[in-house]
């Protein structure tokens, strides 16, 4: 982005932000008003309060840098609303990197706003505490797959207690836990299968790992089907996605940190994920970093080589003989795959690459299922607004499955699919390739 600072001076006005991670005056001066974002906006269009859209953000993330609002219980509510989805910034004439500043201002309430004690605990609990490690991740998972498969789930369902504890929409977007973790895979290298076309680096995320264990392992097949050698290196972490959008910026810079050496060395063509939102994160490493920082070379570095495994897919091109699939399906746009990696077409070439399939566009395609990290978890009701408008579109579309590249749109459209009763299966655009190889 070209530096604007010679032509919108910083204002001489008091500084309601401090110097840690602070939004620059240039990149939200950007802003010009215009409006075109608001429609393309899920919390607009839910509330139709400008408070609630990325111009009103912007304006109040402005007014608190610039002292004129303070850094309060309303400016954090609004920007706690924001899902983050930054459908913005694909209408933004003046290209604002609405993400970025969202994540910026974030930072900014996580340094100088006390939330409500509970809420401290979870939010410590939660990015410090288990994302960051492995084992943890592993250990909790282990804990809730017993809830889930000794009949404890199943009674607090029968008892009415997950209502009146006003957990029951929460319970029901809950993964299943997978039998066996893909933690067993890590430090491992698997052969291409025929002539080798390509030798890259797998990312396998983080809960992930205990509840999309089968989609990763599809994910390298699919990967050696097509002639790729794919290495799984050990001792990787977390992306710091979610760490990174709550504001938790020392705690993603640090799994940044990890995943530059765990990564480094090798002569990979490619770093390949699997998950829109994390894929999003690491190939914006750099905006973790001051420019002043020596490890912003190192992100950029990194971040060079990241691809979602279906835009690399879709370069390289599939050689597997596919058979044929005779399923009617809909593709439901990820938000951080179209909005933030700017990538749309690649998932639906592979789609259409298989003999049978009929790809049919759903309305609003591009529009956030509501998912977002853990928007679903902590903007519970405003997440399920959003389902609800999701699974009416995927219902006009008349397709027998719902495909997407994410696992948390899998986890939100799964739920929405089983609420409002459709029928839909819901698969990841690898797992379709992996059933026709």
């Amino acid at each position: 982005m070209a530096d604007d600072s010679a032509v919108m001076p910083s204002p001489k006005v008091p500084s309601g932000f401090s110097e840690n991670d602070r939004p620059r005056y240039e990149d939200y001066a950007r802003c010009v008003h215009c409006g075109l974002c608001l429609n393309h906006c899920p919390t607009y269009r839910l509330w139709g309060r400008e408070a609630d859209s990325p111009r009103g953000r912007l304006r109040q993330i402005a007014m608190v840098d610039q002292g004129r609002l303070a850094l309060a219980d309303e400016f954090v509510t609004h920007i706690d609303r924001c899902l983050d989805c930054r459908a913005c910034e694909t209408a933004c004439p003046s290209g604002v990197e609405y993400g970025k500043l969202v994540e910026l201002a974030r930072a900014q309430i996580e340094e100088n706003y006390e939330r409500p004690r509970r809420r401290r605990v979870i939010r410590d609990f939660v990015y410090r505490r288990l994302l960051p490690y492995p084992g943890r991740i592993s250990f909790a998972a282990a804990l809730l797959r017993i809830y889930q498969r000794s009949g404890l789930e199943s009674l607090a369902q029968r008892t009415g207690i997950l209502r009146r504890m006003g957990m029951e929409e929460r319970a029901a977007l809950m993964p299943r836990i997978d039998s066996k973790f893909f933690f067993s895979e890590l430090g491992k290298t698997f052969p291409a299968y025929g002539e080798p076309r390509a030798r890259v680096a797998f990312f396998a995320g983080c809960v992930a790992q205990v509840t999309f264990a089968q989609l990763n392992r599809a994910t390298i097949r699919v990967l050696q089907a097509n002639g790729c050698e794919v290495v799984v290196p050990d001792g990787q972490v977390c992306c710091g996605a979610l760490a990174a959008h709550a504001g938790v910026r020392d705690v993603a810079r640090d799994l940044a940190r990890t995943n530059f050496e765990k990564f480094h060395g090798a002569d990979f063509d490619a770093i390949l994920t699997n998950a829109a939102g994390c894929g999003s994160t690491l190939k914006e490493y750099a905006h973790l970093f001051p420019a002043s920082d020596p490890t912003q070379a190192q992100a950029e570095e990194f971040s060079a080589k990241v691809r979602d495994v279906t835009e690399f897919l879709a370069q390289l091109g599939l050689t597997a003989p596919l058979k044929q699939l005779l399923m009617r399906v809909t593709y439901q746009d990820s938000c951080h795959l179209l909005h933030g990696q700017k990538i749309r077409e690649a998932p639906r070439t592979l789609i259409r690459a298989i003999p049978g399939i009929e790809l049919v566009e759903m309305p609003h395609a591009d529009q956030c299922c509501g998912s977002a990290g853990v928007y679903n978890i902590t903007q519970t009701k405003a997440s399920m607004d959003l389902l609800d408008q999701k699974m009416e579109w995927a219902k006009e579309s008349g397709a027998r499955a719902i495909v997407t590249a994410n696992p948390g749109c899998i986890i939100q459209l799964r739920a929405g699919a089983s609420i409002h009763n459709t029928g839909q299966q819901v698969l990841h655009v690898i797992e379709l390739l992996d059933r026709a190889i």
